[in-house]
């Protein structure tokens, strides 16, 4: 049985943790398998959003396989090949979180652009009761999420919370019924989809590059973006379908 299961659905894919035996936790080949798949789906021209969930309705990803015999060796970081691949992707990921989100599962989550979250769902990094520390960004995207004295609690204790207290929070942003879950995802990708594909891509690095220096610096940033999407061809055509009123037909280019 695949471990990751790749869908792909017109300018959507659809990954999928399959170790539902094992509340989809991941041993070292399903990270590395998750890895490949993500650097596939970057490649693509053809896919513009991905959306990642797990096999059934207990869990998106209850973290590392730490019954996996790689979890303790010492110089192997779980999700040590997955993690650079999901901080170099150039795509929208929308995480459909279906049940236990722990460890590096709501790392992976963390890595995501959007977080949609079935009402059942539960979130915690309890690396610190293993006598670690969450090595795939926990540390460091959760505080530049939630409040940062929650986000230590969090991390210090190991301690869960559900959906919404996730959403209050702001480490989701949507909570819906299980069985909406996937189709609330699927709109959200249908909606980035109608937008120009350099606009979405260069949106989303300004952004999220942004993030990392001063206002002023960001500024420069958005603004050296803007010039060079002003000189694509589907700056052009957004223009013309709007004085049409009409769809614009997209080149990415």
């Amino acid at each position: 049985m695949d471990k990751v299961l790749l869908e792909k659905r017109g300018e959507v894919a659809y990954v999928t943790i399959n170790r539902p035996e094992r509340m989809n936790a991941c041993d070292g080949e399903t990270y590395d398998t998750l890895a490949d798949i993500w650097s596939q789906v970057r490649d693509d021209a053809e896919l513009r959003v991905g959306i990642l969930t797990g096999t059934g309705e207990r869990a998106f990803c209850a973290g590392s396989d730490i019954r996996a015999d790689s979890f303790g060796e010492a110089d192997r970081i779980p999700g040590g090949a997955l993690f650079p691949v999901m901080n170099a992707m150039n795509k929208p990921i929308i995480a459909a979180i279906n049940g236990h989100c722990n460890g590096g599962g709501l790392e992976q989550a963390l890595a995501c652009d959007i977080r949609v979250a079935a009402e059942h769902a539960q979130f915690g990094l309890g690396e610190v009761l293993l006598g670690v520390l969450p090595g795939g960004g926990g540390t460091q995207r959760l505080p530049r999420l939630i409040p940062l004295g929650r986000a230590l609690e969090m991390l210090y204790t190991g301690a869960r919370i559900d959906a919404s207290e996730a959403l209050r929070l702001g480490l989701v942003d949507h909570v819906v019924p299980a069985p909406q879950l996937l189709e609330k995802c699927a709109s959200i990708a249908a909606a980035i989809c109608r937008g120009a594909p350099l606009a979405v891509e260069r949106i989303r690095a300004a952004a999220l590059q942004g993030l990392d220096g001063s206002l002023a610096d960001g500024l420069v940033l958005e603004r050296d973006q803007m010039t060079f999407l002003r000189t694509t061809k589907d700056a052009t055509e957004g223009a013309q379908a709007f004085a049409e009123k009409r769809p614009p037909r997209w080149q990415g280019c």
